[in-house]
């Protein structure tokens, strides 16, 4: 198994989209998921997380620059009843539905695609961790760019080890179209505590395309989450 530097990953990439990654911090005391979004157009990069009840959401950094929303304001990360939902799109809330409706996070995951964005037709990128720090990791992505064809990807890791985690990203890189991430989710290292990994995913990102990042490491034993937010427009 190759182990990967998070950091060298995100500083030879100029343009992974959208990434997550959920793992174990090094102390092997805490479930740790980050979650960054980039942008190439300016309605992209008009973008902040903030706070919400249950997690966060995107807002429009200057609400007069807003062009079409649809794709880029929801809701990334939700808690429901100690799992904790993270993902790249509206289906965040497909999964905390299928969730309440005694579905599983497949089961939910099947009712969507990848996004309407053609020509790039942008994987959707999820991920569910549990309460006792197990997670699974999803990709929905079109058939080498085929709009006709969809397919789904499910990884699940049920004994994390302490110091790795896994990262899943939409694009491989920069293009026109964009290519979609492709094989299994990267493993990586996990280092430090929770300012010193928010940092070093942070100070790694494209400084032209980066624009917002959430980072929570999750106690094992309390279920109290600690939480950093990093945005461009501050």
């Amino acid at each position: 198994m190759e182990i990967l530097d998070l950091g060298a990953q995100l500083r030879s990439n100029s343009y992974p989209g959208r990434g997550i990654v959920i793992g174990r911090s090094a102390d092997d005391k805490s479930a740790v998921i980050a979650y960054f979004i980039m942008g190439r157009s300016e309605n992209s990069r008009n973008r902040i997380f903030s706070e919400t009840e249950d997690g966060i959401r995107t807002e429009a950094f200057d609400p007069s620059k807003m062009v079409d929303p649809s794709l880029i304001i929801y809701h990334p990360v939700r808690v429901y009843e100690g799992a904790t939902i993270v993902t790249n799109g509206d289906q965040t809330d497909t999964v905390r539905d299928g969730l309440a409706a005694g579905k599983s996070y497949i089961e939910a995951l099947r009712t969507r695609q990848f996004e309407p964005d053609g020509p790039n037709y942008t994987p959707r990128i999820s991920a569910v961790v549990e309460p006792n720090g197990a997670y699974e990791l999803s990709i929905l992505k079109s058939f080498d760019g085929d709009p006709a064809c969809n397919k789904r990807f499910f990884f699940e890791y049920d004994a994390p080890r302490a110091g790795l985690g896994h990262f899943i990203h939409t694009y491989m890189g920069d293009g026109s179209p964009l290519p979609s991430f492709e094989g299994e989710p990267e493993t990586v290292r996990i280092e430090g505590d929770l300012h010193t990994f928010a940092d070093m995913v942070w100070d790694n990102l494209n400084e032209e395309n980066k624009v917002s990042l959430y980072v929570s490491f999750i106690d094992l034993e309390t279920g109290k989450a600690s939480s950093i937010i990093r945005n461009k427009h501050c």
